[in-house]
């Protein structure tokens, strides 16, 4: 997918309020910039942010950070912000790969991956958020008892992932599906602006639901 810039979209992000600047100094004190103590939830690539937003208004109990690296999808998310200002969400302009610059250890209660590229070349596998790789960096800033829940239209994207659990040291699976919408777990189901238009086309989405093992 070719995304198209938005000029001046990163004069917006540096000046919005609802933007985390210097992120790596909020280590471990994302308390203090909810200023409260309750459970933290980040989606990785989070688009125009309609996911994670929703999140936000069901779950008032919650804090969210989304995280997205390209500057024109992330400026239209503070777009809905500005007009609702939600209370319980931030957002990060970032890379993936650094995320466990960002938060502490136990730090995150839950990870969304919805819809993430799909890097179809073989030499690029370690830059899926499902790679071993990334499962790694996700085991040093999620609670024991945290999910990370990913979904995607991309069967070949997920039977690698459901390959990279099994090779991974310290994950499970706990559940998946090929079609999530004509099984159990669509309830409570949050779409993401890709996941509306895939299953308006009628098109399969695959979900599955991993958690660290017992040590």
């Amino acid at each position: 997918m070719r995304l198209r810039n938005v000029p001046g979209s990163r004069d917006v992000i540096a000046e919005s309020p609802y933007t985390i600047k210097d992120e790596t100094s909020h280590k471990g004190k994302w308390n203090e910039i909810f200023g409260n103590d309750n459970p933290i939830y980040i989606e990785i690539g989070m688009g125009k942010g309609k996911f994670i937003m929703e999140l936000a208004r069901l779950h008032p109990e919650n804090n969210y950070v989304g995280i997205e690296k390209y500057s024109s999808v992330l400026v239209r998310a503070l777009e809905k912000q500005e007009e609702e200002q939600l209370p319980n969400i931030y957002f990060i302009r970032m890379e993936a790969e650094y995320i466990a610059d960002v938060f502490d250890k136990d730090e995150v209660s839950g990870i969304y991956l919805n819809f993430s590229d799909p890097w179809p070349k073989d030499r690029h596998a370690k830059r899926r958020l499902t790679s071993v790789q990334f499962l790694e960096r996700y085991e040093k800033i999620l609670k024991k008892e945290g999910h990370v829940i990913f979904k995607t239209d991309n069967r070949d994207l997920f039977d690698f992932s459901l390959e990279q659990v099994e090779e991974a040291a310290n994950w499970k699976l706990l559940n998946h599906t090929f079609d999530l919408h004509n099984s159990e777990y669509v309830e409570g189901n949050v779409m993401t602006e890709y996941e509306t238009k895939f299953v308006e086309k009628g098109n399969p989405i695959c979900r599955m639901d991993i958690i660290q093992k017992e040590s």
